[in-house]
């Protein structure tokens, strides 16, 4: 027995007649009719009375009713089988570093699953060097974030760039200033995120460079809690402009000279040996394309 022959049963009991169901599935007469034979002969029983009238046996009535779901199941895997071929459908892993996973992944990933809703996607939020590990370990499929370190077996698209300001309580003296410059802030508490995150040592680099490192800092372990923090009066901190909208109450934004320096590059991030991603990856991994460059 094949689904094809299950198929064939099922069609011939919806129409009640041989001919009907062969031209519905475009076969011959003769083709259906061996079908039905050799379902009988499979199973050991008579399916349908011989007659001129249509009529089923006991057991075809039994065979029709438990057949029928196995019909509609089989035709549903089918599709859902065509549709994994065409990315269509699947299961996808992302992951993503804040503020993107905050403030521009949930509207761009509630597009696409308009557009794709067999694909079911989970997201993964944590720092670039979490990130990558995952990756390696095949936790995830592939990430959006900053770029990894160099020397590492990982393919990265650049998409766009993170532009940060200096966001301080608008009663800080520095608030007088149009502009920040990187000697302004030795003398002032800087906030900055954990040892780990990309923004921290890009930060760092810069002010090294500089000759400006802050003597007085407070480690906060979250990106996206600084801004709250200077609410409170505890310091300034450099943050990306898109957490930003809107700023705190009793707080200001300044530009910092230089900060180009300081801006990130993000991109999308997979192992060498991944890419090019295929399937339902790819669609949202075009997608992302579309959406963010």
């Amino acid at each position: 027995m094949d689904f094809k022959t299950l198929k064939t049963f099922q069609m011939i009991v919806k129409y009640g007649s041989f001919n009907r169901a062969a031209r519905e599935m475009n076969y011959a007469q003769s083709t259906v009719t061996m079908q039905i034979q050799k379902l009988e002969s499979d199973l050991g029983v008579q399916l349908i009375e011989r007659g001129k009238k249509f009529r089923l046996t006991e057991a075809g009535r039994l065979f029709h009713e438990q057949s029928l779901q196995i019909v509609k199941n089989m035709e549903q895997l089918q599709t859902n089988m065509s549709d994994l071929q065409l990315g269509e459908a699947g299961n996808i892993r992302l992951g993503v570093t804040e503020p993107t996973a905050s403030h521009r992944l949930p509207g761009v990933l509630k597009r696409f699953l308009s557009r794709f809703p067999k694909i079911r996607i989970s997201v993964d939020v944590a720092n670039t060097p979490t990130l990558s590990d995952r990756l390696l370990r095949g936790d995830i499929d592939f990430a959006l974030c900053s770029a990894p370190d160099p020397g590492t077996d990982f393919y990265f698209e650049p998409l766009f760039k993170e532009e940060f300001a200096v966001l301080m309580p608008e009663s800080h003296p520095l608030a007088q200033k149009a502009a920040i410059e990187p000697d302004d802030i030795r003398g002032n508490r800087l906030l900055i995120t954990s040892a780990t995150c990309p923004y921290r040592r890009k930060l760092e680099m810069v002010l090294k460079e500089s000759g400006n490192i802050p003597v007085d800092t407070m480690e906060i372990g979250s990106m996206t809690a600084l801004k709250y923090y200077v609410e409170s009066g505890l310091g300034i901190a450099l943050l990306p402009l898109i957490v930003l909208n809107p700023v705190p109450a009793g707080t200001t934004v300044r530009t910092m000279s230089g900060s180009s320096l300081i801006d990130m590059t993000f991109g999308i991030l997979c192992k060498t040996s991944d890419y090019p991603l295929n399937l339902a990856s790819s669609k949202l991994y075009q997608y992302l394309k579309q959406e963010l460059l």
